[in-house]
């Protein structure tokens, strides 16, 4: 008998590998994921990503290929208690997977109290998080758990999610449906399936029976009428972050308050915001100003101490430090060059000048042979080459055009002139 009151994405929850959609890069027949679950050798694991891209499905179908018991608990209102007692009832049983939803919210007690159960293997931990682990998850658990990170669904695979859904619940198939315009289902999505499927049953439910054919002045309408819902319900979080990033970027502190200010009122987790403008201080300030990192950084540290409510003011000064500051791009783009000619060349070998030499065979063989000290030079710089011999000369970094990279511009031209003569 059909669930009508269970959601359509609960309906239509794949049960079996073959039926799950997206994360080819850990399910296909030749990934690590897939070969572990077919083999029934399994780790404990930490699944990080964006929300809607199958973490908890794929916890659930694991556990049903591998046989074993599945406990699942929610890391927003589950506490030490609930840990313990699933932990005595899996020590009773041969194997139990513990699914843990949002495990970046577990305090460090919590997290303490499933260290001995994960490394004698009374349970197999799956943890969700769409938090980076490395900050969120204590490093002795940490160690113990293997990262898979799942990925936003592509527009193929979204649409893929449809049909299986179309052709999966009895109800969606009594209405014979037909997408005739889907570009706004998936823009509303943001490739999350849990969000296309939610939005495309209410487009469904909110339409007159029989047939039905699906446009895009359909969804805008339903949606537009349904977005306090959605905003109610956290769908808007990545788009508020991505938005105050984004004017903190633009260098306009008013659209950066207003949309912290929606986040503080939403609930938001105010050191995740704090995390988000620590990178921003380095990826889009840089060396224009080198202080705004330390002032995120104290930014950071502040709120991890203090929380709400009175936190809310340092996020707003260190908000509207960081949208007034001059902006540079600079070192994150010599970052990715730097990797790019990483790729393109391989692992070449680094000159022997400039190799560690603690052993006596190594300073026969010349490491660190003719190795020259920059602070014996004038101006402690020395003309000798650090690259390896053949990507000898290349520029990765050039400085961007403000005050403080000016002079560095102008100092690294007067050095290169003496090394390179130019």
């Amino acid at each position: 008998m059909i669930n009508k009151n269970k959601p359509l994405a609960e309906r239509v929850r794949p049960e079996r590998i073959d039926e799950f959609v997206g994360q080819t890069h850990l399910l296909a027949e030749d990934k690590v994921l897939h070969q572990l679950i077919k083999s029934k050798s399994l780790p404990s694991m930490i699944f990080w990503g964006p929300p809607g891209v199958g973490k908890t499905t794929l916890a659930n179908i694991i556990a049903k290929e591998m046989d074993l018991y599945f406990f699942t608990l929610s890391a927003v209102d589950a506490g030490v208690k609930e840990v313990r007692k699933i932990i005595d009832a899996a020590s009773k049983m041969d194997g139990a997977i513990l699914f843990i939803d949002e495990i970046h919210r577990f305090n460090k007690s919590q997290q303490d109290a499933l260290l001995h159960a994960v490394e004698k293997g009374v349970i197999h931990l799956i943890g969700a998080t769409t938090e980076n682990p490395s900050f969120e998850v204590i490093s002795p658990l940490l160690s113990r758990c293997q990262v898979y990170i799942l990925e936003n669904l592509s527009k193929k695979e979204l649409l893929q999610v449809l049909d299986q859904a179309m052709d999966k619940d009895e109800i969606l198939k009594g209405r014979n449906i037909k997408i005739e315009e889907s570009d706004l289902l998936l823009r509303y999505s943001g490739g999350d399936a849990r969000k296309l499927l939610n939005l495309f049953e209410l487009v469904v439910q909110t339409s007159s029976k029989g047939p039905l054919v699906i446009t895009d002045e359909l969804v805008k309408n339903t949606a537009r009428q349904q977005m306090a819902v959605f905003d109610k319900s956290g769908e808007m979080h990545y788009d508020l972050i991505s938005a105050y990033i984004k004017s903190i970027r633009g260098s306009d502190p008013n659209a950066a308050l207003y949309y912290l200010a929606r986040m503080i009122k939403g609930g938001e987790d105010p050191k995740f915001i704090a995390r988000r403008l620590l990178i921003l201080s380095a990826e889009d300030i840089g060396l224009a100003n080198p202080t705004a990192l330390v002032i995120a950084n104290n930014c950071f540290q502040a709120v991890n101490v203090i929380g709400y409510p009175e936190c809310e003011l340092i996020l707003s000064e260190v908000t509207t430090y960081l949208a007034v500051s001059p902006k540079s791009n600079s070192t994150y783009v010599a970052l990715k060059n730097a990797k790019k000619l990483v790729n393109q060349t391989g692992d070449l070998s680094v000159p022997l000048a400039i190799r560690n030499a603690p052993t006596k065979l190594m300073k026969d063989l010349d490491y660190g042979k003719e190795y020259k000290y920059a602070h014996d030079f004038s101006d402690n710089f020395t003309s000798m080459e650090f690259m390896p011999e053949q990507v000898q000369g290349q520029t990765l970094f050039e400085p961007a055009n403000n005050p403080r990279e000016g002079e560095i511009r102008k100092r690294l031209k007067e050095l290169w002139a003496s090394k390179y003569g130019y």
